[in-house]
């Protein structure tokens, strides 16, 4: 059955970088959510100002991989402890974030943040309920930057965090 989810880790080209490498994902796809403008532009969500997160929608066979592995990975290939931002992308755009959809989502979410929270990680990651919220694609020329470019990210890397 194919899902998706929607995880925000700073700049979404290393985000959608890591999870098109995962087996059963079948697509990654940076976007913005979360904010009151509608269909927002890159141009417009870089003031700041209209409450967007860059975003990764993630869909995914949950006959092959599972939401726990998705969010394990995210924790994974970003810092969830900076707190303006995400490496050298500062600003509220490159917020940490999911945006979960049902209660199983928001349950497997809290229990990793509390697996990396005891094992003193200061997580500032926002669990957020999508509910209404509308996933905007951003413009063609962010999807699959990296592959695209032939480049590796910038401010993503992958550190191993859970057993």
């Amino acid at each position: 059955m194919i899902k998706s989810a929607y995880f925000a880790g700073g700049c979404f080209w290393g985000v959608e970088y890591y999870f098109e490498k995962l087996n059963g994902v079948q697509s990654a796809i940076s976007g913005y959510m979360g904010g009151h403008l509608e269909n927002p532009t890159y141009k417009d969500i870089c003031t700041g100002n209209t409450g967007h997160f860059e975003v990764v929608q993630v869909n995914y066979d949950s006959n092959i991989i599972g939401y726990e592995d998705l969010a394990k990975l995210f924790f994974e290939i970003h810092d969830s402890t900076q707190s303006n931002g995400q490496g050298p992308d500062i600003g509220t755009q490159y917020l940490s974030a999911i945006f979960y959809e049902n209660e199983n989502e928001k349950t497997i979410s809290n229990k990793l943040i509390n697996i990396l929270k005891n094992n003193g990680y200061d997580v500032v990651t926002r669990l957020i309920l999508k509910n209404d919220t509308i996933f905007y694609e951003a413009e063609d020329y962010h999807q699959n930057y990296y592959f695209v470019h032939n480049k590796i990210p910038y401010c993503h890397s992958y550190k191993k965090k859970f057993n």
